[in-house]
């Protein structure tokens, strides 16, 4: 390979991993996902960590022969459906349990030949917005607290105090009138239940009044499929907070993840 090949522009790679794909992507030396490069694969069978990374090893190879750069350097952040503190996976949603009590940062680091960054899946999300997205400003992470909520089949949050990741927040998982929130008010019970919009603002409403009370987050960004239908619902929420709709959705974990390695 010549010189000009292995010279690289790129800056980091994400690799957002779920229970049945991992999408990937590279970003730029402004922090910025390049599109060519965003794409998906299939999450090994069952999930467990020695396939998975034998997987990102492959999505690395693909990746230095689709863009005709070595990649020798570029750091990667990775996203785990599950807690992870100092490196290691504490809880597995939808992957083999094998991931709980694994130094992950260990494990892909030596696969993948390159410095490792890895998180949860909700703060990488988080982390798109608040650095590139409905939550900076200029390029920048606003000031102040910003509480980043993922309505899906869960609810996926991450919290911030002046781009500061506070890490591993659930608050999907509180406890409000005696359920697990994200069972009252994750969007999947709208097709689930059959709920008007009416109803659904009724129960978001009593979630995010909550939330508010604790954190008092001075913005929230709704992210999410459901974010898409953002005018049905927002504007009809009462909180102190201002709330605004999620830039990115789908490459939101690729995008914060590369971030996080850059960061490292």
């Amino acid at each position: 390979m010549s010189a000009a090949a292995t010279a690289s522009p790129y800056t980091a790679i994400g690799l957002d991993m779920g229970g049945s794909s991992i999408k990937y992507g590279m970003v730029d030396s402004e922090g910025k996902l390049v599109e060519s490069t965003f794409s998906h694969a299939p999450t090994p069978a069952g999930a467990h960590p020695d396939a998975v990374a034998q997987a990102m090893a492959q999505i690395v190879a693909d990746l230095r022969r689709t863009t005709g750069s070595e990649l020798s350097g570029v750091p990667v952040g990775v996203t785990v459906p599950g807690i992870v503190i100092d490196g290691v996976v504490h809880s597995a949603a939808n992957i083999d349990k094998a991931w709980i009590g694994l130094d992950a940062v260990a494990l892909l680091g030596g696969v993948l030949g390159r410095k490792v960054s890895v998180l949860n899946d909700a703060d990488a999300a988080g982390m798109a917005e608040v650095f590139a997205g409905a939550g900076s400003l200029d390029g920048k992470p606003r000031a102040g607290s910003t509480l980043v909520l993922t309505l899906g089949t869960g609810i996926g949050s991450a919290f911030f105090r002046d781009g500061l990741l506070f890490p591993n927040v659930e608050f999907g998982h509180l406890e409000i009138d005696g359920v697990d929130a994200e069972s009252r008010a994750a969007a999947r019970v709208i097709r689930e239940e059959n709920l008007s919009w009416e109803q659904y603002i009724q129960r978001l409403q009593r979630y995010l009044s909550h939330v508010e009370f604790l954190c008092s987050p001075d913005l929230i960004v709704i992210g999410g499929a459901v974010s898409e239908d953002h005018e049905k619902f927002m504007p009809r929420l009462q909180l102190r907070a201002r709330i605004v709709p999620a830039q990115y959705n789908n490459a939101a974990g690729v995008l914060g993840a590369a971030h996080r390695a850059m960061d490292h």
